[in-house]
């Protein structure tokens, strides 16, 4: 696997590393800075850079207060999820999915809230926004429970023009190394709200405040999730690529379109950022991993035994496949017909 980054942009960061070095900060400068402005116009909300999306979603927990009461994630998901609300002292609930998007399901979460429900965390999986997210941020804004979007694979995702993150508390975005806008590490919380901004900006940072030359504490429970300038500076860089990935993938995504109907169709209104391209019941020969498989379910399962109970969660994991669609694929450029033949066992079966 290479690492698909052109020399232009490569040159671009240079740049940007010696600019880090020539200013003397390593941590707390101006790339970090340009960083949250950039992609704060990019989401059309406030931001916040941390370490990675892990510490944004432990700071948002925090901030709903989930210590001593339930927190409600979907089953389907990464272990990360649900750690960093046990983490910030929370009990987990897990709740079902929908086939049709693999998202967390409004009936089964409408189902499982109780009296000691504090969060509700929403996973836009696979690179589009959930479907239900519009009637969850209703059930939970009527009940005042938290509602916390983890938005680690919808770079690029919209639903009437809102981009991840928009609905709830706040959204965390991942910028791991197999992201759409892959930093190696790193993380970004956004919210329409300054005032989680402004406290997740502390939480990251120890709680600590400087004014007029002297330190002092706002928080007991922050600590040291900073982003440092040197991954600040490759996404500034990485920014400068995100309109031409998306629409390369959007383009592939376009071609898939034709070549397979049963398939995740997001519904009008709404745009994917195609972190995967999600297909049911069609052996591939060329795919890539599972968002999410047996062995991310395990992590649950092993926690949790209720989760092998949920049928949708269960049934996703036995029936669906992701097309390649990491920006650099090398055959992203052939026909539909070509497309057929290199990922179709039995091109006949063309859906």
């Amino acid at each position: 696997m290479f690492i698909p980054f052109e020399p232009e942009y490569r040159q671009r960061y240079y740049q940007r590393l010696e600019a880090v070095f020539a200013s003397g900060f390593l941590s707390e400068g101006t790339q970090v800075k340009e960083f949250e402005q950039s992609f704060a116009r990019y989401t059309g909300l406030e931001t916040a850079a941390l370490c990675n999306g892990g510490a944004g979603l432990t700071a948002l927990y925090e901030y709903a207060g989930v210590a001593g009461k339930e927190v409600i994630v979907p089953a389907n998901t990464f272990w990360a999820t649900t750690v960093a609300a046990k983490k910030a002292g929370a009990r987990i609930i897990y709740a079902d999915c929908n086939r049709e998007d693999l998202c967390l399901s409004f009936e089964d979460v409408k189902n499982r809230i109780t009296e000691q429900t504090a969060a509700v965390c929403v996973v836009h999986i696979g690179g589009h926004i959930a479907f239900d997210i519009e009637a969850i941020a209703k059930l939970c804004q009527e009940r005042g429970i938290a509602l916390i979007e983890d938005c680690c694979h919808a770079h690029g995702a919209t639903y009437h023009g809102k981009a991840a993150g928009s609905w709830g508390l706040g959204g965390v975005y991942s910028f791991y190394a197999t992201k759409t806008m892959p930093l190696g590490e790193g993380g970004m919380v956004v919210s329409s709200s300054p005032e989680v901004i402004d406290w997740v900006k502390l939480f990251r940072n120890y709680g600590k405040v400087v004014q007029d030359g002297q330190v002092s504490y706002a928080m007991d429970t922050g600590f040291n999730f900073r982003m440092g300038e040197v991954t600040a500076a490759l996404g500034n860089v990485q920014m400068e690529r995100m309109d031409a990935i998306l629409s390369w993938k959007r383009a592939l995504a376009k071609k898939f379109d034709q070549l397979f109907t049963h398939r995740v169709c997001v519904p009008e209104g709404m745009e994917s950022g195609y972190y995967k391209y999600i297909v049911f019941d069609l052996a591939l020969n060329e795919q890539t991993g599972q968002v999410f498989g047996k062995r991310d379910l395990g992590y649950n399962i092993e926690r949790n035994p209720a989760v092998k109970m949920l049928p949708n969660t269960e049934w996703l994991v036995a029936h669906h496949a992701c097309a390649p669609i990491w920006y650099g694929w090398e055959h992203a450029e052939k026909s539909v017909d070509e497309l057929a033949q290199i990922l179709l066992q039995d091109p006949k079966e063309r859906q």
